[in-house]
């Protein structure tokens, strides 16, 4: 039997966008990393008039060590006057999967899950599918299941548009499709020209320091890795500026 194909996420269409968003790359769990990063953009923000954004790329959970607790401080209210918003990453995805079809061989196990587990404190799974069910149903919070599931892929302003892996050349954004906004990786030509008149800003693909270039801006520094969380201010009236805490 075929497994259902999801539905497709929603997508955010503004026409107009604030005086200065932040966006965030790839998180994995370093929920402290996160923590001091957060510290970092409120104080900066607090110096900028207007209106602000948070715009968190995708990527909460898997690899690193308190998944549980980005998703904590993610499901509740900023600590400033910024509003947020949290777009669905890949892992996200293959972690809903496991969550609908648990089974102790699911590819999501060797994929980062199993960090995501003990970060919830599960460090011995049963083999039997239905007493794994009810033990994730114990475990796992309803209210970060339904944060999961409503993540949008896609938020779009005029001249930029903010994805967790990028956008497929010649399609609307209207019409991408998450498997591509969740998975893609940007090509070499992507590099030096725009598509859809926007800025595609994104995470995904794991850089050594933040890439800023006329058709794309790569927030993703490889956080469970190098350790350094990054994110990307963008003012109206200033160039883009790459703020970072490790």
């Amino acid at each position: 039997m075929a497994t259902p194909v999801p539905p497709q996420r929603q997508k955010l269409f503004f026409e107009g966008g604030p005086d200065h968003i932040y966006a965030i790359g790839d998180v994995h769990g370093c929920d402290d990393i996160l923590g001091r990063l957060e510290n970092r953009i409120f104080e900066d923000s607090r110096k900028r008039a207007g209106t602000k954004w948070l715009i968190m790329l995708g990527d909460y959970v898997d690899r690193g060590p308190k998944s549980a607790a980005v998703l904590d401080r993610l499901t509740s209210k900023p600590r400033a006057d910024i509003k947020r918003f949290c777009l669905a990453g890949n892992h996200e995805e293959v972690m809903l999967d496991f969550l609908r079809n648990p089974s102790s061989d699911h590819r999501w196990l060797e994929f980062g899950g199993l960090e995501t587990l003990y970060s919830y404190g599960l460090h011995k799974l049963p083999a039997n599918r239905q007493a794994l069910k009810n033990l994730l149903q114990a475990r796992i919070p309803g209210e970060h299941i339904a944060f999961l599931e409503s993540l949008p892929s896609l938020l779009s302003i005029p001249g930029f548009c903010f994805v967790h892996a990028g956008l497929r050349d010649g399609v609307a954004l209207t019409e991408q499709e998450d498997a591509d906004l969740l998975w893609l990786r940007p090509t070499t030509s992507a590099k030096a020209v725009a598509t859809h008149g926007v800025i595609a800003i994104h995470g995904h693909t794991p850089v050594a320091g933040v890439e800023i270039g006329r058709a794309r801006i790569n927030v993703d520094t490889g956080a469970y890795m190098s350790g350094i969380l990054s994110a990307v201010r963008l003012s109206r009236r200033n160039a883009p500026e790459i703020i970072q805490c490790s």
